[in-house]
């Protein structure tokens, strides 16, 4: 009998903001070369790494902080810069976010500095930024169900963007980055031109519930989370994956072609 693999913790962010249309969360398009999720319409995320925890002196305090809970959010924050180019920091002392312009500024001197161009952990300690990890608001919990080859333990947090960062993708595991409403992805995912794994359609739709940054985030703070780890079952016409009704997403189940496929069904 082979090993039950061990989730791996991960993060991911779903940066928000109120578009002309209203709200709207930061995706990225996954490479196709890439081994999980290749090709999918996702939020910018991934596994936590080492250094992850040791920079918890380069952080906002947040309620209820333990050695995981910060580097999950220090995870999300790099994954999303390093994926997106969004910073989600202010400034060593400020109250305020990070613009676009202030964070060009940082990345160009350390550049200056460094001989090349700068890493997140080249930010993070240069002692000049500090990570706003107390915006960030945890929003669901998903784990890989049991029996695949590959699992996350992975944590979902909303947060506000910083004002006028312009997006970007990092061309290995991003190949392209928007800004989209929750509605337009999941009609993308409908009609085909997007691929959209299971989690990220439920989360898209729990975030299509609310119409602005402000609405989302007080919900989300109000929220109780719920672990979700999809279970295999027999159902009328085949497979199917079951999630637990208390987590909020206005459904149970869901035949596994149309989650293993990526795609709803048609």
């Amino acid at each position: 009998m082979s090993e039950e693999v061990r989730p791996r913790l991960a993060s991911t962010v779903l940066m928000l903001r109120d578009g002309a249309q209203g709200l709207e969360v930061l995706m990225v398009t996954r490479n196709l070369a890439v081994e999980f999720a290749s090709g999918a319409l996702v939020f910018p995320g991934g596994r936590i790494d080492p250094a992850d925890s040791g920079l918890a002196d380069r952080c906002r305090p947040f309620s209820g902080s333990d050695d995981q809970s910060l580097a999950l959010r220090v995870a999300g924050i790099r994954e999303t810069y390093e994926e997106a180019g969004i910073l989600l920091a202010r400034r060593a002392g400020a109250d305020a976010l990070m613009t676009g312009q202030e964070l060009a500024a940082l990345e160009a001197a350390l550049e200056t500095e460094l001989g090349r161009k700068a890493t997140f952990l080249d930010l993070a300690v240069s002692g000049r930024v500090e990570l706003a990890t107390d915006l960030m608001v945890p929003f669901a919990h998903w784990i890989t169900p049991a029996g695949l080859p590959k699992r996350y333990d992975t944590h979902f947090f909303v947060a506000p963007a910083p004002p006028d960062q312009a997006v970007s993708h990092d061309g290995f595991e991003a190949v392209e980055t928007r800004w989209i409403s929750p509605q337009e992805a999941l009609a993308a995912a409908e009609s085909g031109r997007a691929t959209v794994v299971f989690a990220t359609r439920l989360n898209l739709m729990k975030l299509g519930e609310h119409d602005s940054v402000a609405a989302a985030l007080a919900a989300a703070r109000r929220g109780r989370i719920v672990t979700v780890c999809p279970e295999f079952a027999d159902g009328p016409s085949g497979k199917i994956l079951r999630i637990p009704a208390e987590a909020g997403y206005g459904l149970c189940e869901a035949p596994v072609d149309r989650t293993l496929m990526m795609r709803p069904a048609r």
